[in-house]
């Protein structure tokens, strides 16, 4: 893991942030209906870390193994226009991310949980990964949450990203009340 410094000046070059889902948006556990169709728990505050480091200027993306109608109804909901489900190969999506929006690798972020996130999390400026990820992301990513997947550590990161930034105070200045 890298210090503090060097943590804050890779997340001040992102353009880019990309995240799994399993087990960094949700708590990794998985819901079927009795029609199969599966069902995941999103955390509100997560969203709201996403739609501020959005807001921010940062472009936002979604890279998961799974595929599943609600993280499509998921990220609709929080304007993620680039959302890559049922990915195999995690790192060729990523590359041809970058060149879709024309961003390079040192400019680009991953929070990942699993063994199936290193290759995108070694490539990118800046790794992320939630508290109870794999041991092995734990060893890779600059930054590991003090949260949980699906329990905040999302939110964390993204405060996080726009502290580094110098934009955290003015993305939180939108929700304070007004002083007398």
């Amino acid at each position: 893991m890298r210090t503090t410094e060097e943590c804050t000046a890779r997340a001040s070059r992102l353009k880019l942030m990309a995240f799994d889902v399993d087990g960094v948006l949700t708590d990794c556990s998985l819901f079927f209906t009795d029609a199969g169709t599966e069902i995941k728990a999103f955390n509100a505050r997560d969203g709201l870390g996403l739609t501020m480091l959005q807001k921010a200027g940062v472009t936002l993306a979604i890279i998961t193994g799974r595929d599943a109608a609600c993280v499509t109804w998921r990220m609709k909901n929080l304007g993620i226009e680039h959302v890559y489900q049922g990915i195999g190969h995690k790192l060729s999506t990523f590359h041809e991310l970058l060149t879709k929006i024309g961003v390079e690798p040192h400019e680009a972020g991953f929070m990942g949980d699993d063994i199936i996130d290193l290759q995108v999390m070694a490539e990118c400026g800046f790794s992320a990964a939630p508290s109870d990820c794999h041991d092995l992301n734990r060893q890779h990513a600059d930054y590991v949450a003090g949260k949980p997947g699906g329990h905040g550590a999302v939110r964390e990161v993204c405060e996080f990203i726009l502290a580094a930034q110098g934009k955290l105070d003015n993305a939180l200045a939108h929700y304070l009340p007004e002083k007398e």
